[in-house]
């Protein structure tokens, strides 16, 4: 990530950001952020370059922030993760490049939410609302994570035959461990609040509309000892590191594996693009409910598939 000249509190806040909304507590040194990005609440190029910015500020600023807060402006969604409509684009391209240089500006993002407590920040997130994809890969380097009951999160990218490649691997399975990392890429399904913090990814459920309430006790809970909770992260990181260079291996794979996608899996990309459009819009249902019907179709598919295996078997047995 580039550094920034230092801008102290004045310069942080005044930057005309479009994706991004920044407020300022001088009693605790908090940075609240909240995103909102238009159509569609995704990791697209402009609110990474954005967030990216807003990043390098702080960087630029040591001690200036201590308690980082990031939450959504878009009401009952997080973030739907990756720019489908984009990656649609470059893949019909084959432009692997591009696909390769936008997985690094995430990793860059991740990278940046894992090292923050050696630049003296503690991190926070509250999911509010849906939380798919790389919205979830998103969230796990943070130091807590907080979602409201209703909130549902997920990797569905192999449902359209791709996984996701930037950081899901490697931070949920140190959360959470290979058997829980391996049961939620591979499957694809989605998972409620309660079972995300059953399973480690989350580490505080609360009631909807309770998040905000939840999000000030943990600060102010921790700042007293801020000092002490961020040598002790600082140690964890190193007890069990996640190296960059891995990262960025799997964005390359993750790339490469993407070109490879069918006409087919393309259209259930523009059609996850569409629903997220429509939640992002205000409809009541969006990605989330596509998405479950995306599941009850594969499942109907191999079940017609078995079907039809077992008729041409039976087929055969009777001729012979």
């Amino acid at each position: 990530m580039t550094s920034a000249p230092a801008v102290g509190v004045a310069g942080l806040l005044g930057r005309p950001y479009k994706t991004i909304r920044l407020e300022w507590s001088s009693d605790l040194h908090l940075l609240r952020v909240r995103t909102c990005v238009r159509p569609i609440q995704c990791y697209s190029l402009a609110a990474m370059g954005e967030l990216q910015q807003m990043l390098g500020d702080i960087s630029a600023n040591p001690g200036l922030v201590r308690h980082f807060v990031m939450s959504s402006d878009v009401p009952r969604v997080f973030n739907f993760g990756g720019d489908l409509a984009l990656f649609v684009l470059l893949v019909r391209a084959g432009d692997v490049d591009s696909l390769k240089l936008y997985g690094k500006r995430c990793v860059d993002l991740v990278w940046w939410m894992e090292n923050a407590a050696n630049l003296g920040v503690h991190t926070t997130v509250l999911s509010q609302g849906d939380t798919l994809g790389g919205g979830l890969e998103s969230v796990l380097p943070f130091h807590k994570v907080i979602f409201e009951r209703s909130a549902q999160a997920g990797f569905p990218e192999v449902l359209f035959n791709l996984f996701p490649g930037m950081g899901a691997w490697d931070f949920t399975i140190r959360k959470a461990g290979f058997a829980v990392a391996n049961e939620m890429i591979l499957s694809g399904r989605l998972y409620s609040a309660d079972e995300l913090h059953y399973r480690r990814l989350v580490d505080v459920v609360v009631d909807d509309g309770q998040g905000e309430l939840a999000v000030d006790k943990i600060v102010r809970d921790i700042d007293p000892r801020h000092r002490g909770t961020l040598a002790a992260l600082r140690a964890q990181r190193l007890a069990a590191p996640i190296r960059y260079e891995s990262l960025m291996a799997i964005v390359d794979l993750w790339a490469e594996s993407a070109l490879g996608l069918t006409d087919r899996d393309l259209r259930l990309m523009e059609r996850l693009a569409r629903a997220q459009a429509r939640k992002a819009g205000g409809a009541e249902e969006g990605a989330v409910e596509e998405l479950k019907l995306m599941e009850l179709e594969n499942a109907w598919s191999e079940r017609r598939a078995c079907f039809d295996r077992r008729n041409v078997g039976n087929d055969r047995r009777v001729r012979s």
